[in-house]
């Protein structure tokens, strides 16, 4: 069993950063079912801007807001208008297809991407 790339939101904008919020990362319900990534599912979440690397879970918001939130913790990491790549990872045994999407700066769907 080998842990695999099974989603990712490739270019997403941060729009937000709530240090009052308990945790986690809050993703716009929409790219999230783009990507197939689930309610409280592990992320990997990577900035192209600063290099910082963390691990939290995820949180739907509005669908079709463009809202990506980094809450708590994560928000002394990543700031708003950093460039993130947002990953999630599967247990297998056997290669998968992830579900890899661009967005534009407004984290709006862009297109698929092939990995």
């Amino acid at each position: 069993m080998r842990f695999l790339l099974s989603s990712k939101i490739h270019k997403a904008t941060v729009t937000e950063a709530d240090l009052s919020y308990i945790g986690s990362i809050s993703i716009d319900q929409r790219l999230m079912e783009y990507a197939g990534l689930l309610p409280g599912e592990r992320v990997l979440i990577v900035s192209n801007t600063s290099g910082v690397r963390l691990e939290t879970y995820t949180i739907p918001a509005e669908p079709d807001s463009g809202r990506i939130c980094m809450n708590g913790a994560c928000a002394h990491l990543i700031k708003v208008d950093e460039e993130i790549i947002i990953m999630g990872f599967t247990l297998s045994d056997a290669p998968i297809q992830p579900e890899s999407i661009l967005v534009d700066k407004q984290n709006r769907f862009v297109r698929y991407l092939q990995d």
